[in-house]
């Protein structure tokens, strides 16, 4: 259920100058419905062109015989200005309006005409089209991507930080362990050392023997430490060049699975965008061309071009007055002379004429739209081009720098490998030395003693065995230190992916329930308006929402469609589903002005904007167009409507009326 929208009390000020048809004017209004109450040829529409203009909109056209004109909105104690300047063939607008953006007033508040929701109906358009066309799709898919990569990037981490928590305990364990075998080294080393006094004591006769073998016993040692370091190099790049092999697989695939840059022909996509662009600017050129023309002979019957008028009066034979002809020309009578050719017409087949010249425009703006959805699924095309590029780029790039990575450790692990062997050799060379030295002692002890050699290269392994214990206990200690720390971040992550995932269903369920409301507000505002404007031939016009597939780019993908329905009785009360060719003039301008308020609704366009322009209506009777303003008043701050004078008797006195413009 739509809500009605509190209406707020306000009062505003228009002035204008040279808009349209109009001269000079200035209005003032008051919040609620304001009629223009006049005939045809009177500045009406040019006035709703004047609020367009000064709320932001883009319909208005500068007087013929101008240089310049303005429109000027006082609302709310803020003045909103916009001017429009002749430069050659072309206007140029400047100021500053109610409206930086006026996409959603030009679509749903300005339902004049020649508006784009109102004649979606009665020209078959898309009705999803016009709802979605404030909505920047592609970028939600766009948003929609980058946030579901995120949270994939999220959900792997949080896998690796559960693992890591199960990883834990045997660590913690692993490191216990650790301690008391450093402990039990420690105190075998201890007794080692101790030993290794005991025997050097007894020794001091041989002091210079002794002096040697430690020499060669420490120089030893600092061999097996070379060593060590060497054989934990070794193995660090080892585990190294796995990581680095594994990821290269990964990227080997990940370019196989790449469509084959052959395949994609970018060249030929853009030699495609710019055929239909230039065919869409040469269609934008005879759009322009027919606006200009209907413009003028609209101008011309609703007299804007005194010059002309007096021109036409003073060729005119047998007329004694020129005034009268001038007249004849400008008010609403059965015929008015040609200002081509100078013979008397009908006003209707003039009028008939500039109505066939906007159905041609109308087309033409139908072609051009299709254009444009081609162009944005090339656009669209060549993204997916551009980006398959880019990853071919990336995972060669990537692939090119691993592999030097893995051509580098290779030859470090050469190196450390040469490195090893020698010093395996130099300690196998120095223990020979080493047990020499000691066979030579004349004073060896005669019993079972352990020799000095055996307990130094005990001290040695011991030292190189707690060295590695230590090693390994530091390396345990940091990885918990790290699990810990990575754990530390795994609620924040939790709350993040929580949050993406609201994103997510927000965004895809966006489209989907801007649709939906838009065909509930429609149905539902359509239900009321019959029953207020008393259709009786009329059971029910609703919209479905129903599924189709169509392509975009080179992929079909499910989209959904508007389907409007029309739903009549015959005299037996038996009922049957209509076409829309069938509704008559009045029921498709119902129509159209009630599509036109479910997308004002649906985008909240009353926030944006306070006004709401109507004009057209002279297809429904005088006491509908009454029921329909005052039913359309209840949504908006100013309701402007252009009415005929016996249509703007039938509202009611107390709303405000402008009838000299």
């Amino acid at each position: 259920m739509m809500a009605t929208q509190e209406s707020i009390a306000h009062e505003a000020r228009l002035r204008a100058q040279n808009i349209g048809g109009i001269d000079e004017t200035t209005v003032e209004l008051e919040s609620g419905i304001t009629v223009l109450a006049g005939r045809n040829a009177t500045n009406r529409t040019s006035l709703l062109q004047a609020f367009m203009a000064a709320l932001g909109g883009e319909s208005a056209s500068l007087k013929a015989d101008a240089e310049e004109g303005y429109a000027e909105l006082e609302l709310d104690g803020e003045t909103y200005t916009r001017t429009l300047t002749r430069t050659g063939n072309s206007v140029v607008t400047d100021g500053d309006p109610y409206l930086d953006d006026p996409k959603l007033a030009d679509l749903y508040a300005f339902l004049l005409e020649s508006n784009p929701a109102r004649r979606a109906v009665t020209m078959e358009d898309d009705l999803r089209e016009i709802i979605l066309r404030p909505v920047d799709t592609d970028e939600i898919e766009r948003e929609i991507s980058r946030l579901t990569d995120e949270k994939n990037e999220l959900s792997s981490e949080l896998d690796r930080l559960e693992s890591l928590k199960n990883e834990l305990p045997g660590l913690e364990q692993e490191r216990t362990d650790l301690q008391n075998k450093i402990e039990d080294k420690r105190e075998e080393l201890e007794v080692v050392k101790e030993a290794i006094e005991e025997a050097e004591a007894s020794a001091d006769a041989q002091q210079e023997g002794q002096d040697e073998l430690e020499a060669k016993l420490s120089e030893l040692r600092e061999r097996r430490s070379a060593l060590e370091d060497v054989r934990f190099d070794l193995e660090t790049e080892r585990e190294s060049l796995s990581a680095l092999r594994g990821e290269r697989e990964e990227l080997e695939d990940e370019r196989a699975d790449l469509p084959d840059l052959d395949s994609l022909d970018r060249e030929e996509v853009d030699d495609e965008i710019d055929r239909l662009q230039r065919q869409s600017q040469s269609i934008d050129g005879v759009i322009s061309q027919l606006q200009s023309i209907v413009q003028f002979n609209e101008e011309m019957l609703e007299g804007s071009h005194p010059e002309i008028r007096q021109l036409l009066a003073d060729g005119v034979e047998h007329e004694s007055d020129a005034e009268s002809l001038t007249d004849q020309l400008v008010e609403d009578q059965e015929t008015v002379r040609c200002w081509t050719c100078g013979t008397q017409v009908e006003r209707d087949e003039i009028e008939g004429t500039i109505e066939r010249l906007r159905d041609h425009q109308e087309t033409k703006l139908a072609e051009r739209d299709d254009l444009e959805d081609r162009i944005e699924s090339l656009r669209t095309e060549r993204r997916e081009i551009n980006q398959t590029r880019q990853r071919h780029e990336r995972v060669d790039r990537r692939l090119e720098s691993v592999s030097d990575e893995i051509d580098q450790r290779e030859a470090r692990l050469d190196d450390l490998t040469d490195r090893r062997e020698e010093l395996e050799a130099e300690i196998d060379a120095l223990e020979t030395e080493a047990a020499e030295l000691e066979a030579e002692s004349d004073d060896e002890s005669e019993d079972d003693e352990e020799s000095l050699l055996d307990l130094n290269r005990r001290a040695n392994e011991l030292e190189f065995s707690l060295g590695r214990l230590e090693r390994d206990l530091e390396t345990t200690t940091e990885r918990i230190e790290e699990i810990e720390s990575d754990l530390d971040e795994q609620a924040r992550l939790e709350a993040r992916r929580e949050e993406i995932r609201d994103e997510l269903e927000e965004l895809r369920t966006r489209i989907d329930r801007i649709e939906r409301e838009a065909v509930e507000s429609f149905n539902e505002h359509m239900d009321a308006v019959l029953e207020v404007l008393e259709y009786d031939n009329i059971d029910r016009i609703w919209i479905e929402r129903v599924g189709k597939t169509v392509r975009e780019g080179r992929r079909k993908v499910e989209q959904t469609a508007f389907d409007l329905h029309i739903v009549r009785s015959t005299a037996d009360g038996r009922t049957y589903e209509d076409t829309i060719d069938h509704l008559s003039e009045s029921e498709r301008e119902v129509t159209g002005l009630i599509f036109g308020l479910a997308g004002y609704l649906v985008h909240e366009v009353y926030e944006e904007v306070p006004f709401m322009l109507l004009d057209s209506l002279e297809a429904l009777d005088s006491n509908r167009i009454a029921s329909l303003v005052e039913y359309f008043e209840s949504h908006t701050d100013f309701l402007v409507v252009a009415l005929l004078p016996e249509d703007a008797a039938a509202i009611d006195d107390e709303y405000d009326r402008v009838t000299e413009i």
